[in-house]
């Protein structure tokens, strides 16, 4: 049965989601490329169902820190990582759509300019690291 997430929940999840896209966009800046990323990575959270669609179309955007790279993903990584338990425990059938979402966002943002760069690859990696299933 699907529980329905608290406020704090549903920011988790939405701090995780855009935070990635936002990781991986920073990971080679560029005005234009920003502009086809965010785009790529609206297609992409379209394409949620459920609870995580509900999650993260709903209720304010996340506020990320703006001073670093690493202070942002200081920020995003364990919010993906709160985001798996969270549906773990709440709505499991939810999870691999969440996962599915947060990934491919990420992965189309990084292919939307001039393909994906290594900076990009890297990020992409902690980020399915964060999300992965504890051993």
């Amino acid at each position: 049965m699907m529980q329905q997430l608290t406020d704090d929940e549903r920011l988790t999840l939405k701090t995780g989601a855009f935070g990635a896209v936002f990781l991986v966009s920073n990971a080679d800046p560029g005005m234009f490329a920003m502009i086809r990323e965010s785009i790529a990575a609206s297609d992409a959270m379209a394409d949620a169902s459920g609870l995580v669609k509900e999650a993260l179309t709903t209720g304010p955007l996340p506020r990320l820190p703006r001073e670093s790279a690493l202070e942002v993903e200081s920020v995003v990584l364990p919010a993906l990582g709160r985001a798996v338990d969270i549906l773990r425990e709440k709505s499991p059938g939810d999870l691999a759509v969440y996962r599915d979402v947060v990934l491919a966002a990420a992965e189309r943002v990084a292919r939307a300019s001039r393909g994906v760069v290594p900076a990009e690859a890297a990020v992409i990696e902690r980020i399915r690291g964060a999300l992965a299933e504890p051993a």
